[in-house]
């Protein structure tokens, strides 16, 4: 006999600060064993297993992201289990709806794009309680020759230079529908510094480390290192270009996922 089966999507927030990201690891805290535990917790059984949509790195954020839980033997209960897992979750975390799927759904296939925003600010250096969701430059930034260079990587391009330890065999060409920096008036809060900027990007799908490796370059061309000229040359195709500046993650948020 067949064991019966339940779909559900769950759609989550936490924030990444003291996580290692979202992927279960041994010996280390993660968003998913987190998650998992807690499930554990709540339906006092292990008869279950967790598919995210996109797995985030180490002290990365997420404002929506998306999780398929695969449910043996019987459903979620009708009444109280939304409530009685968001009270058993760790503050960072938050649960914002449940929904039945069928199982022909793939929360792998199913994002249509996603929308990534970087925080970042530059000058004097920002209140410590800044710290989980803005990097800060502590010397001056050309913004303006940052935010046109910011515009060279929307549309199709070859990123196989911001593409992390890629190999002969992935694919790196991909387009970005939107690539912009703008004035950071999305996230408030009284400890940000009065003035804060944001790299925003928006796709179908990113390599591993692809923004940070973008906004490092971005960082770098702001203090004077680089030249948008070498921005321009990081994606022509066929480029051997190697990039070292990864930016620091707590600054990375995925802010939403369109299905």
């Amino acid at each position: 006999m067949f064991d019966k089966r339940f779909y559900y999507l769950l759609k989550i927030q936490y924030l990444g600060f003291r996580y290692h990201g979202w992927q279960k690891q041994p010996d280390v805290l993660t968003v998913e064993r987190m998650v998992e535990r807690t499930l554990s917790y709540v339906l006092e059984h292990k008869n279950f297993k967790l598919l995210a949509s996109g797995r985030t790195d180490a002290k990365v954020s997420a404002n929506v992201a998306y999780v398929e839980l695969f449910l043996r033997d019987a459903p979620l209960p009708d009444q109280g289990f939304f409530e009685l897992f968001n009270a058993n979750l760790p503050q960072d975390i938050r649960c914002l709806e449940i929904t039945e799927v069928d199982k022909a759904f793939n929360v792998m296939d199913a994002p249509i794009g996603k929308e990534y925003i970087y925080l970042f600010s530059h000058g004097e250096k920002n209140h410590p309680f800044a710290a989980p969701y803005m990097v800060n430059i502590n010397t001056p930034l050309d913004i303006v020759l940052m935010k046109e260079a910011a515009r060279l990587f929307e549309g199709t391009h070859d990123f196989r230079t911001y593409a992390y330890k890629a190999n002969p065999e992935t694919k790196t060409i991909s387009t970005l529908d939107v690539s912009e920096i703008i004035k950071n008036k999305l996230y408030t809060a009284s400890f940000f510094p009065k003035e804060s900027y944001m790299f925003r990007v928006c796709g179908k799908g990113f390599k591993r480390h692809q923004i940070r490796l973008m906004m490092g370059a971005l960082f770098d061309l702001g203090q004077g290192k680089i030249s948008i000229d070498f921005i321009k040359e990081t994606l022509v195709p066929g480029n051997t270009i190697k990039l070292e500046h990864i930016a620091q993650p707590s600054g990375l948020m995925l802010h939403n996922v369109q299905l």
